[in-house]
């Protein structure tokens, strides 16, 4: 009965506190005592001790399964009482059917984009260089099959192909569902632990044909026999049973370079998933899968495919395909990664340096140091649908921390067999110059590939970070310490990540753009120097997750030379002076011209550095910025002859912050005569100078030219002007200004009006 292999037979799931979960494919005839028997069979507990319950009705043993089929599901939930599976007796634990842990797996893993992700880790994991997945709507023959049951999956599937051929580990390790070959080696991160384990939302039987062998999983265990949860077949030593099954192999043949002659020859140069698509609901998922539903896996994956390859080592080329069902074959869209066009070797270079830096750190060689190292990377994505083709280019950093940076963080790999490796992307062709930042973009953190899409995946960061994390059970977000898993090792070794490797890996990011910059040896590399501060963090945006982050980097950054000035030197913070001045003002240009003349290096950088300059420059050093008083020192320093036009624009902007004690001295004061006065503090009366008025106009005092304010300067100059000669607030006054006194006949003051 167990053997029966019609997929409309009902399954029995007989549950029990003690043995767990036992399921039976039976047909409807099938009576309560049978399946007794075969609980009898697999536990030794007598049929007659047994008492089985159906919905709180303690059932005959003559009723037949068929009777309690419920309407639209094939299965039946059964409990078992028995006297002999309490108190002494048989006793340990047990694991849930395949089925049910599989189930368990789909309701943890929710279906869409991400399994297709899963799977080019898989090929990532292999070191395959290209993957392609591809939706087969070919119906192949049903006459030579392994059992007629193989019938329903000759249809349409899903074929998964990559370039790299399956080790002898890879085949184990596909067999072992419940522990990943992560464990033994860190570096194969997702290897078909529940990430491959996905598929099974799309399908019931899938199938590895790869090198010298085909093989079929079948986790319902109906297909190859009792307890057989899948069959192999070798090319070379099965070749008659292959040969023989014709129909049954048809599916593996003339796609993605598998040919009859391959076959033949004995090996498959690649490996190719096939994925039959379930066309009804079975024990393992009620999800029933159709074409609309691949492609709608293929849209998803295409929302940002331009980021998928961006952190991998191997892959660097993905695309999807579609084969009509007349055979006919097209692609529909494809995602590649290129190198640096001016140094072929940069990357290859790179990749060898952290290979070198992972060995060292698993053979326990001490280092207190990061080691990383940057390569450019060219992402293009082709849409055949659409007919558009989208390039970017990105500027990525990867880091591999030392044994000894942190003892804590050892203790941790050690233990979780992790590697503290962390990779960082800045955007290249997405800077927006007008805002210095990144337009549209927002940061996301990576597991190698992109964690889906939402809030948690947000950082906050202008740019991607990707790292060796520790995820929830569900791979579909990183780890955290809450206060009822403070002491969850994955969640504390993400913290230390964060304070330890990722600032290092930044650091060096930023600095290497501003390097590229400085040589200009890179004819692609795009960003400008302003575009540089579009990879600083904005504080007021990072998501607090990640703000451990900001502390060690700024304080190494802002030691180093990362100040573009507006002459396009790059110099340290404490050697600029900042402008926050109106660039459509008339006075700017005059007042960065005259500091600039003076020697001082003038930057002018956008609000979100501002704000970390002013949060995290600490010690003796301070941020200057362009200002009336810093004016004032300048010129009083300075001295050096500039126009008549370009002093009073200077004069405007020394007036425009009331600072009138500090004039004391310079050289600014119009007069009639087109000279420039001093600023003193004089109170003799030859020294006064005269502001004219509708009452006393200057045309009244003859001889007096030279010692009258300049006629046609900018009402606002005038008021300043004004304001400083009735200021008292100082000890001295900055200067003397005085409106002409009435002259007698005699040509003698009559009254003075001291402003």
């Amino acid at each position: 009965m167990a053997n029966c292999r019609d997929p409309w037979l009902p399954w029995v799931t007989v549950r029990h506190e003690y043995i767990g979960h036992r399921a039976y494919q039976v047909p409807y005839s099938v009576a309560v005592w049978d399946i007794k028997q075969l609980i009898f069979e697999e536990t030794d507990f007598p049929v007659t001790e047994q008492q089985l319950v159906h919905n709180g009705r303690v059932l005959d043993d003559r009723v037949q399964i068929g009777t309690l089929v419920p309407t639209g599901s094939p299965e039946i939930r059964i409990t078992l009482e028995a006297k002999g599976l309490k108190g002494g007796g048989r006793f340990g634990q047990t694991t849930p059917p395949l089925v049910e842990f599989l189930k368990d797996i789909l309701r943890r893993y929710p279906e869409g984009g991400q399994i297709l992700k899963e799977l080019i880790q898989n090929a990532e994991d292999a070191g395959a260089t290209e993957v392609r997945f591809m939706y087969d709507e070919t119906e192949y023959g049903v006459e030579s099959l392994w059992s007629p049951d193989m019938a329903q999956y000759q249809g349409a599937a899903l074929y998964v192909y990559n370039d790299a051929v399956f080790t002898t580990e890879d085949w184990n390790g596909i067999q072992e569902i419940a522990r990943s070959r992560k464990r033994e080696d860190p570096l194969k991160v997702g290897r078909f632990g529940i990430g491959f384990n996905s598929v099974y939302h799309i399908t019931d039987v899938p199938s590895i044909f790869s090198g010298e062998q085909i093989g079929m999983l079948d986790p319902h265990q109906t297909l190859f026999g009792t307890n057989e949860t899948g069959q192999c077949w070798n090319l070379k030593t099965d070749m008659k049973e292959i040969t023989e099954l014709i129909d049954q192999f048809a599916p593996y043949i003339g796609l993605f370079g598998s040919t009859g002659k391959t076959i033949k020859d004995g090996s498959f140069s690649g490996t190719l998933f096939r994925f039959p698509l379930r066309i009804r609901p079975s024990q393992l998922s009620y999800n029933i899968y159709n074409k609309e539903k691949v492609l709608e896996l293929f849209e998803s994956f295409k929302a940002d495919a331009d980021t998928v390859l961006l952190f991998l080592k191997s892959v660097q080329k993905v695309s999807l395909h579609l084969r009509e069902s007349d055979g006919t074959e097209r692609m529909l869209f494809q995602v590649t990664a290129g190198e640096n066009p001016d140094d072929k070797l940069e990357r290859p270079n790179s990749l060898k340096t952290l290979g070198q830096a992972t060995d060292s750190y698993n053979n326990g060689v001490p280092s207190s140091t990061v080691t990383c190292a940057t390569y450019q990377v060219n992402i293009e994505t082709q849409d055949e649908t659409t007919k558009e083709t989208q390039r970017t280019t990105w500027l990525v950093c990867n880091g591999v921390g030392g044994r000894g940076l942190c003892s804590d963080l050892d203790s941790l790999a050690d233990d979780l067999k992790f590697i503290p490796t962390i990779g960082i992307a800045l955007p290249l062709t997405l800077i927006d110059e007008g805002k210095e930042a990144t337009s549209g973009f927002s940061g996301r953190a990576f597991c190698f590939l992109p964690l889906p899409p939402g809030e948690e995946s947000l950082t906050g960061l202008p740019v991607h970070v990707s790292g060796f994390f520790g995820l929830t059970d569900n791979r579909r977000s990183i780890k955290w310490r809450e206060v009822d898993q403070w002491r969850d090792p994955a969640a504390l070794w993400n913290e230390l990540l964060i304070v330890t490797v990722i600032p290092r890996a930044y650091f060096t990011l930023i600095m290497e753009a501003i390097k590229r910059i400085q040589n200009k040896t890179d004819q692609d590399f795009t960003l400008s120097p302003r575009g540089t501060y579009g990879a600083w963090p904005d504080p007021n945006r990072i998501k607090p997750r990640w703000k451990p982050i900001l502390e060690p980097l700024f304080h190494d950054l802002l030691q180093q030379k990362v100040i573009n000035t507006l002459t396009n030197s790059w110099i340290q913070v404490d050697e600029a002076v900042f402008s926050e001045l109106d660039t459509d003002a008339d006075t700017t240009e005059t007042v960065i011209s005259y500091l600039q003349s003076s020697g001082m290096q003038v930057a002018r950088v956008p609000a979100t550095v501002d704000v970390v300059l002013n949060s995290y420059m600490t010690g003796p050093a301070c941020v200057n910025k362009v200002n009336p008083s810093l004016v004032r020192q300048v010129i009083r320093k300075a001295k050096h002859k500039v126009s008549s036009q370009e002093k009073l624009l200077l004069l405007e902007f020394v007036l425009s912050d009331r600072g009138y004690s500090e004039l004391i001295g310079l050289e600014l004061l119009p007069l009639q005569d087109e000279t420039f006065a001093a600023f003193s503090s004089s109170v003799n009366d030859k020294d006064a100078i005269y502001i004219p008025s509708e009452e006393f106009p200057r045309s009244l005092y003859p001889g007096l030219e030279g010692r009258f304010i300049m006629e046609g300067i900018k009402p606002s100059i005038m008021s300043s002007l004004k304001d400083a000669a009735k200021s008292r607030v100082w000890p001295l006054f900055c200067s003397k200004v005085e409106v002409p006194p009435a002259k007698s006949g005699l040509g003698h003051p009559k009254r003075w009006s001291r402003l």
